[in-house]
């Protein structure tokens, strides 16, 4: 695959602001709040060349995913109902568990990896991610690999 094609997890933290401004352009446009391309860049506070430059390339993370395997590593704290807690998680934005490994807790710290399948039907991943990471006991959540 050529590097013009392939795709990189980034957080927002890490991206220039231009680049989220444009994500929010479009997510204004697509849930209708705005009608045009120069109100959405209006009120964000975006050219609309810059709009232009990158409205083809740049994506929320869910709008990806769909129909794909996601795995997930987590780091958690070893106490009941944490593990529990995260796979109600993926519950509730319907995704399909299609593996799961846990390895021996080490100093009360349990490593998690998960597989889940994406499915149509199924919520915002990102919103999943961000709700997981927020719950107690959980030290740390990472995109691993994605088919």
């Amino acid at each position: 695959m050529d590097d013009d094609n392939r795709y990189y997890v980034v957080k927002k933290r890490a991206l220039p602001e231009v680049l989220w401004k444009v994500v929010e352009a479009k997510r204004l446009l697509e849930t209708g709040r705005v009608g045009t391309i120069n109100e959405a860049v209006d009120r964000i506070g975006l050219s609309r060349s810059s709009f232009y430059k990158y409205k083809d390339d740049i994506l929320p993370f869910h709008e990806n995913m769909k129909g794909k395997t996601v795995t997930y590593i987590l780091q958690m704290e070893d106490m009941p109902g944490v593990l529990s807690g995260v796979l109600k998680k993926i519950a509730d934005y319907r995704m399909n568990l299609l593996t799961i490994h846990q390895a021996v807790p080490i100093n009360g710290v349990a490593t998690l990896t998960l597989s889940v399948d994406v499915l149509r039907e199924s919520g915002d991943v990102s919103a999943m991610v961000g709700e997981i990471e927020a719950m107690d006991g959980i030290y740390y959540m990472k995109v691993l690999a994605r088919e």
